[in-house]
């Protein structure tokens, strides 16, 4: 009987070493492998997503335009008006000033912090070898009721007044699926330094063999936030030079 029941606890204890035996490269392959495959995503060009943020009881239109040599816009509809924002024509990454209606560059800092980010497309999971990033498996979570496991993030520095600073990313990985359910970020800059940006993705769905999430909530520290749904999404799209040049050049 004792021989039996130290075989029982070694079988018992085998399982359970193999269900814990899993690499940070596992995750990310099967993620990759889970959302469409690594060859479709290594040709896509860009993509386009149309979408509704609502802030407050309010329902704001935008689209958002990424494409993968880094040019991005994010064109926003808001009581009447349309402007851009967060736009990024290849050197100049500018802004319309919602207040008084007129285009503004960004200072130096920001644009080098997000030069820094070209090349992570289309996510910075996917290329993180290349990219020099560091990526540790921090153990297990639930996160939105989702069983994840928990991957350390450790970026290229950014500038925060002129001081290189620490940029870590913490993302929750469904444990059966393998997509982030949860991406949480220690703010470093601006008047919420010292809180946590935390992004919920769900509502996966497939476009032409890609899944994206369609639904996209942002909070600072769990005081509520914004959600973003996500009605459309176009790959590599044909889009006009102009939509990314700095008005007036």
């Amino acid at each position: 009987m004792k021989n039996l029941a130290l075989a029982i606890l070694f079988i018992a204890s085998s399982f359970i070493s193999t269900a814990q035996d899993v690499s940070v490269d596992d995750i990310v392959e099967n993620y990759i492998e889970n959302t469409g495959g690594r060859e479709a995503w290594s040709k896509l060009e860009g993509f386009t997503m149309k979408a509704a943020v609502n802030m407050q009881g309010m329902e704001i239109p935008l689209e958002v335009i990424i494409l993968k040599d880094g040019r991005t816009a994010t064109i926003v509809t808001y009581q009447g008006m349309t402007f851009s924002q967060d736009v990024y024509d290849g050197e100049v990454l500018w802004g319309v000033n919602p207040m008084t209606m007129k285009a503004e560059k960004s200072e130096s800092e920001k644009l080098e912090n997000y030069k820094r980010g070209i090349g992570e497309f289309p996510n910075d999971l996917f290329l993180y070898k290349k990219s020099g990033f560091t990526l540790t498996l921090e153990g297990e979570d639930t996160k939105e009721g989702v069983e994840c496991y928990k991957l350390k993030l450790i970026k290229n520095t950014q500038l925060v007044d002129g001081k290189e600073t620490e940029n870590i990313m913490y993302y929750y990985m469904d444990k059966e699926s393998f997509v982030p359910i949860v991406v949480e970020q220690p703010i470093v800059s601006g008047p919420m330094a010292g809180q946590t940006s935390t992004t919920i993705m769900s509502d996966y769905q497939e476009v032409d063999g890609l899944y994206f999430a369609f639904s996209i909530m942002q909070e600072v520290d769990g005081m509520g936030g914004s959600e973003i749904v996500v009605t459309e999404v176009e790959l590599n799209p044909t889009v006009d030079e102009s939509v990314f040049t700095f008005p007036g050049e």
